[in-house]
């Protein structure tokens, strides 16, 4: 398989805190959206995230889903796990193809603004009875990025439901700020390494359940995370992560942002092109 260049998964938090990021929330100001309604943009201000959207047909998403079988054969022959394809525009056509997707361009825009960076790609993968949850977290804990006009979208790649650990939200809990957390413990089988506490206290847990070909879109700032699948059934998701193009990146993570709408007018993101190899 084609290589990229290597960047660092979960930056250090006191490297991240030296930064001196503005994690506050920007909230959507358009009135002539054009992909989704005005009221889609306003639950979003509201309650941090929107759903669903049809993005891809049966057929479609059934054609993906092949592929990321595929492909999750490869790296799992390499000694990694389901969940360790990330980055992944930066090394498969057809990822950043989906990245690039004019629908879900369109979706983002309608959120972000009329210039619009695409830096993420991350298969979040839970095989039947794996026994890894997603702590409560929030997205901009993780990423060196200021202002915090980011979101991210979640694109089912099978079915996803509480029987199988879909994501779930705590609806405005982007509206709190940045919130302290602690790091998790190996025991607590954790897929990330943050954990926040009694995150319940910030709002209603209302589940991301989403059909495959589907997608969400939720705030970097909003309180996430999922159960353990224990399940007979796997849950693959999709999540890309775009952020408006007047977002500055730390860390040279700005390497990894392709122009997906609009321009860059400051000549921040990379813009890397399309790898050759799918």
């Amino acid at each position: 398989m084609a290589t990229a260049k290597s960047f660092q998964a979960v930056p250090d938090a006191d490297e991240l805190a030296r930064l001196g990021r503005d994690l506050r929330f920007h909230p959507s100001k358009n009135e002539s959206p054009e992909a989704m309604s005005k009221d889609d943009v306003a639950a979003f201000n509201r309650d941090g995230f929107v759903r669903p959207f049809r993005v891809y047909s049966d057929d479609e998403i059934a054609d993906i889903r092949a592929y990321f079988d595929d492909l999750l054969a490869h790296y799992v022959a390499e000694g990694k796990d389901s969940y360790s394809i990330s980055s992944a525009h930066l090394r498969h056509g057809r990822v950043y193809d989906i990245l690039t997707n004019p629908k879900i361009v369109a979706l983002v825009k309608d959120l972000l603004g009329e210039n619009v960076v695409g830096w993420g790609t991350h298969f979040f993968c839970k095989m039947p009875h794996d026994g890894k949850a997603v702590a409560w977290h929030q997205d901009a804990s993780y990423w060196p990025l200021s202002p915090s006009k980011a979101a991210t979208v979640w694109l089912a790649i099978d079915d996803a439901d509480p029987e199988n650990a879909n994501m779930r939200f705590i609806a405005g809990s982007h509206h709190v700020g940045h919130l302290t957390f602690r790091p998790s413990d190996p025991s607590e089988h954790n897929v990330l390494n943050q954990t926040i506490e009694n995150a319940e206290q910030y709002g209603p847990v209302v589940d991301d359940t989403l059909k495959a070909g589907e997608c969400s879109l939720h705030s970097d700032l909003l309180l996430h995370g999922s159960e353990a699948n224990t399940s007979d059934r796997r849950r693959c998701g999709l999540t890309i992560r775009y952020a408006a193009a007047d977002v500055h990146a730390g860390m040279d993570w700005n390497q990894k942002g392709v122009i997906v709408a609009g321009s860059d007018p400051s000549g921040h993101w990379a813009n890397p092109p399309r790898p050759e190899q799918d």
